[in-house]
């Protein structure tokens, strides 16, 4: 096939996948997808491979430390700010979820981070244990496979990680998934149900439900099957706890997963969901956990790639403090509001919701300093300080992806264009036991002049591949 074949038949198996047959979408009305599409994946040179394969394991080392780090903290062996800072905004129940003997020990099944690859190395932006687009990539994945390219993970590793995380959880070999999808995560129910048949297909019994469909009882959660009830040993939890008023049997679930009757995955903690953990990493106070629990690997490691994350608190500093290791022209600060009149070359920074909130996903709620006029820059600091209580922010440095040129097809010209963009990097870790299995990663390449990276309509969405001889 040339280029545009391989366009044209990524395009028109789209559909037989049954990905997005939801979906509004604005784009051509031949095109099956919401996104540009490209006749090859986005290409990793193995020097970065290894460092993908590396991070799996340094991310869920960072995981068990921010999940200790919080205990302790309750226990008041670590500052109390720390739990303070974590529980920022969120109602008494899930607090007291997070802290369940139950699930003490238990992380998130599902690590994906966001990663920008810059002239200074791979930036980790955010972190996500409950991430979309798990089914679509996979999909994705087997596409470009079947056009003969060296898919990260295999054709069908995004599946068999998938698969391999669900068993290890459940004990067994053939156990039944129940994917809880709710209505705040509509737009990802299509590709759901496609993993749900993909796991099928490897031995899992999988049901992807709406909340209101899993049946309790004494015994545990079941769901309708064409041949009746189905008791489930493991339901994944695709819904945001920020949520949990709007989502029907919340609490049979989390009862059922209490009482040892179904795992729940992820665990319903919320505090490893916040980008404040990224913030605490940088903590001067805290760095002597953070080196004797990560070890001298890990800790160096993430040191390279998370970047400056600061809290943004609404509370005045006394008048000798300044916040660590931020500046302007070579000033400390020591008010947020300092930030406001900073010209626009000084304040190549990003705002965005730590977690628990409907706007930290997506992309939703992130405000970057150089985009904006002064006067809604000085609005968006404003709006952090008055959320701090109730929906705390981060700020961190902004950081610039390299330059790429990939290909897509033009629908309306009929022909494969190119265009010089900006990558967005997207791992999928799957947590085996104590293990960290890379099953995939999907790549959301965006126009150059975009300054917020994601699965746009102007994007090109590609799975990424080996890159043989670099």
């Amino acid at each position: 096939m040339d280029a545009k074949q391989k366009c044209l038949f990524i395009n028109d198996e789209i559909p037989k996948a049954r990905l997005f047959e939801s979906e509004k979408r604005d784009v051509h009305p031949d095109c099956n997808t919401s996104w540009r599409i490209s006749p090859e994946p986005f290409w990793i040179p193995e020097t970065d491979l290894k460092w993908f394969e590396e991070l799996g394991t340094h991310l869920l080392n960072f995981y068990r430390a921010c999940n200790l780090l919080y205990s302790q903290s309750v226990r008041g062996i670590q500052p109390t700010w720390v739990a303070e800072y974590l529980e920022l905004g969120k109602p008494e129940s899930v607090i007291q979820y997070g802290r369940m003997n139950r699930f003490k020990s238990q992380l998130p099944g599902v690590l994906r981070p966001d990663i920008l690859p810059t002239t200074d190395g791979m930036a980790i932006t955010e972190l996500d244990s409950i991430p979309g687009f798990i089914g679509a990539t996979g999909c994705l994945g087997r596409l470009y496979a079947q056009l003969g390219y060296s898919i990260i993970g295999g054709s069908d590793g995004m599946v068999a990680g998938y698969a391999e995380m669900i068993r290890a959880l459940a004990k067994k070999d053939d156990p039944t998934l129940a994917i809880v999808v709710s209505d705040e995560s509509e737009d990802y129910w299509a590709e759901m149900v496609w993993l749900a048949a993909a796991l099928c297909e490897v031995g899992v019994q999988t049901f992807t439900v709406k909340p209101h469909e899993v049946i309790f009882s004494e015994d545990g959660l079941l769901v309708e099957s064409a041949e009746g009830r189905v008791a489930v040993d493991v339901f994944y939890r695709f819904y945001e706890l920020f949520d949990l008023q709007n989502i029907p049997k919340s609490e049979l679930m989390f009862y059922g997963a209490k009482k040892r009757t179904v795992v729940m995955t992820p665990p319903p903690k919320s505090y490893l969901e916040e980008k404040l953990c990224l913030a605490l990493f940088h903590h001067p106070a805290l760095q002597p956990f953070w080196k004797r629990h990560l070890g001298k690997k890990t800790y160096p490691f993430l040191q390279e790639a998370i970047p400056e994350t600061w809290i943004i608190d609404a509370r005045p500093l006394p008048p000798h403090a300044v916040i660590p290791n931020l500046q302007v022209d070579g000033n400390a600060v020591t008010d947020w509001r300092q930030l406001s009149t900073v010209t626009q070359k000084q304040r190549e920074l990003v705002i965005k919701p730590s977690g628990f909130s409907e706007l930290a996903w997506g992309s939703r709620g992130v405000a970057i300093g150089h985009d904006l006029p002064t006067e809604d820059w000085e609005a968006v600091i404003e709006n952090s300080l008055a959320n701090f209580e109730k929906s705390p922010h981060v700020l961190q440095k902004f950081h610039t992806a390299e330059r790429v040129r990939m290909q897509y097809y033009d629908f309306d010209r009929e022909e494969v264009q190119e265009m010089a963009c900006r990558p967005l990097l997207r791992p999928y870790y799957f947590v085996v036991g104590d293990k960290v299995k890379l099953g995939g990663m999907q790549a959301a390449v965006c126009p150059a002049d975009k300054k917020i990276l994601h699965g746009m309509v102007d994007s090109i969405i590609v799975p990424c591949a080996r890159m043989q001889g670099r």
